[in-house]
């Protein structure tokens, strides 16, 4: 039976799963997505991923800047709708606007809870190692990621598997998922599961200054740094003369060395054990370029420091 739904997300991730509810029938009464913000070299506003496909489709797209207020939470109450999808929203939901719904509100989280509660969930499975991760569907409650749980989907982390490409697998078995589970609610066919008190670790959001490469580390740790923090907030060193190069790939590889010295070419870097080579670069104001074009304008030869 065909649900009434409010969606509330606002990046790509986000997508994939208002597509889904679409496709399989459900009516969307309304879209709750952050504001417009400036992008790009002019500064333009532009609509969140959700806000644009959410307006291709014809839907009711909403972006207040909180739902503590009165007003907000009235307008939310009146739309009557069965249940509110959650995917990546960006915004603490008070308890009002979770029980206004007929059923509840629901998440789709990016880990296997309670591992990963918090911000940064994909990026924070590639830096620690993990060796899998995946989505659960949540009926939320008013902590952080705290809610019973209906339905989880396992990935593998691949050895060279970016935050990219994580994203993308988990948004592609995360919509089908997500609409499957909060049916099956609906329906009466499943019941959600308390999450373990064991085992709760929390992804904090990301900083910039995260993405410093400090050389005394792993060759095998900052490869999970570089896999999990490009395009953002980025990776980085500094050159001898100050200049900060951005780091987009490399590859751990088998050498030793004083941490932060070039010792092999092309771009070859001791670490505190092992080595890594540097396979894409950016300086500041520039494209981004594989290792060998980048070295033609901008010799790192055996010798160098870097820090």
């Amino acid at each position: 039976m065909p649900l009434r739904l409010v969606f509330m997300g606002t990046p790509d991730f986000a997508v994939p799963v208002l597509k889904a509810f679409l496709d399989a029938g459900d009516e969307i009464v309304a879209v709750y997505s952050q504001p417009p913000r400036p992008a790009g070299r002019g500064h333009k506003l532009t609509p969140s991923p959700v806000h644009a496909f959410a307006e291709q489709h014809g839907l009711a797209v909403r972006h207040p800047v909180s739902l503590k207020n009165a007003e907000a939470q009235a307008e939310f109450a009146a739309l009557n709708a069965d249940a509110a999808i959650v995917v990546a929203y960006g915004l603490l939901l008070p308890q009002a606007i979770l029980d206004a719904p007929r059923l509840g509100c629901f998440n789709l989280h990016a880990s296997m809870l309670p591992r990963w509660r918090g911000a940064a969930p994909i990026q924070r499975a590639i830096l620690a190692g993990d060796a899998e991760t995946g989505v659960c569907a949540m009926k939320m409650d008013a902590g952080l990621d705290t809610g019973p749980v209906l339905e989880c989907e396992r990935v593998k982390i691949g050895p060279r598997m970016t935050v990219s490409e994580l994203h993308d697998e988990l948004a592609r078995i995360g919509a089908p998922l997500m609409v499957r589970a909060v049916h099956a609610y609906a329906d009466g066919k499943i019941e959600p599961k308390p999450q373990p008190d064991e085992g709760v670790t929390y992804a904090a959001k990301l900083s910039k200054d995260e993405g410093r490469i400090d050389w005394s580390r792993s060759a095998v740790e900052i490869d999970r740094m570089v896999r999990a923090l490009n395009p953002g907030p980025g990776t980085f060193f500094e050159t001898e003369s100050g200049e900060r190069i951005k780091l987009l790939a490399a590859e751990p590889v088998a050498a030793k060395g004083e941490p932060g010295l070039v010792i092999d070419d092309p771009v070859i870097v001791a670490c505190g054990e092992g080595a890594l080579k540097l396979l894409k670069l950016q300086r500041a104001g520039k494209g981004a370029m594989e290792a060998d074009a980048f070295l033609r304008g901008y010799p790192l030869p055996k010798g160098t420091r870097l820090r």
